[in-house]
């Protein structure tokens, strides 16, 4: 009599673990910001600091706004949140996603932009510094080290860069270091009592409604506005704020706030290439060289010590 062996089960897909999905949100999150800076080229010349952050936040939140009602109907936030809780979203709406994008219009009207890359990119070195005085998540050598290095890449990549700049200009970005740094780590406080998608589009709403004082100024300069420059804009609401806020926020909620704000320290390289891929304009060697110098810190800083 044939013996009939038991079937091979299918081998099952990889599971995502959430380390992965971080790293995938965080991922997005890069290549989104990266896209920011390209579109800002379309409209930068064409809309005032205040009035061109005001429409991308705008945007913004109508897009989160529709998703959660979408997914959670009348159930918009998922837990309670505490008086404290409240006032730390607001904050983080109010000195990142506001005055981080207005500080940082205005500064790269009056400086290149390497140069405003370099000084705004000084805030992921001030997160991990913030993060291990104030989070308790120490100064692991590698995320310093790598810090410095991938800082050093922005450095070689802003020496290729027109050297327009101003005093002006320069206090602008490092004030936009600042406040991206004050908003990462109310950020991460706040994301350890409710997610992702919470937090951004509160804080959003926030944003947009201190910025409505600018109105009038917005519907002004859209009227002389191109279509280019409109799709520009609303592009940097839906994908960049919306959605990059949002995958930053799920990574930040799963990683220390040290080890992904360095992960950032790409996002030079990556405008870069698609400057070059979608403007055409092809990178200097300062550019190129400088972009693989970031590479090696960031991966520098995912280094992990060993038991």
């Amino acid at each position: 009599m044939t013996q009939t062996l038991p079937a091979t089960p299918p081998a099952s897909a990889p599971r995502l673990t959430e380390s992965r999905k971080a790293a995938l949100a965080a991922a997005v999150t890069v290549l989104l910001w990266s896209s920011a800076f390209v579109a800002i080229r379309d409209v930068g010349h064409t809309l005032s600091a205040a009035p061109l952050a005001l429409i991308r936040l705008a945007v913004a939140t109508v897009a989160l706004t529709a998703i959660v009602l979408a997914t959670r109907g009348r159930r918009v936030v998922p837990v309670p949140l505490s008086r404290r809780t409240h006032a730390l979203i607001a904050a983080c709406g109010v000195l990142w996603l506001a005055g981080y994008t207005v500080a940082l219009n205005a500064g790269e009207q009056h400086v290149d932009a390497g140069t405003a890359a370099l000084l705004v990119n000084v805030a992921p070195l001030l997160i991990a510094f913030g993060a291990g005085f104030f989070l308790g998540e120490g100064f692991p050598r590698a995320l310093i080290a790598g810090s410095l290095v991938a800082l050093g890449g922005v450095a070689v990549i802003s020496l290729g860069s027109t050297g327009d700049r101003d005093g002006l200009g320069v206090a602008l970005c490092l004030l936009a270091a600042v406040l991206y740094t004050a908003g990462a780590l109310i950020q991460k406080v706040v994301l350890r009592v409710t997610d992702g998608l919470t937090t951004t589009w509160l804080a959003c709403v926030v944003g947009t409604a201190v910025l409505l004082p600018w109105t009038p100024q917005l519907v002004s300069e859209l009227a002389d506005a191109s279509l280019g420059a409109v799709l520009s804009a609303v592009y940097l609401g839906l994908f960049p704020t919306a959605i990059g806020f949002t995958t930053w926020a799920y990574a930040l909620k799963r990683m220390d706030a040290g080890r992904l704000s360095a992960n950032t320290y790409v996002v030079p390289t990556v405008s870069v290439l698609m400057s070059w891929a979608l403007l055409s304009e092809v990178p200097t060697v300062f550019g190129l060289v400088g972009g693989a110098i970031s590479l090696v810190g960031v991966a520098i800083s995912r280094r992990r010590r060993r038991a």
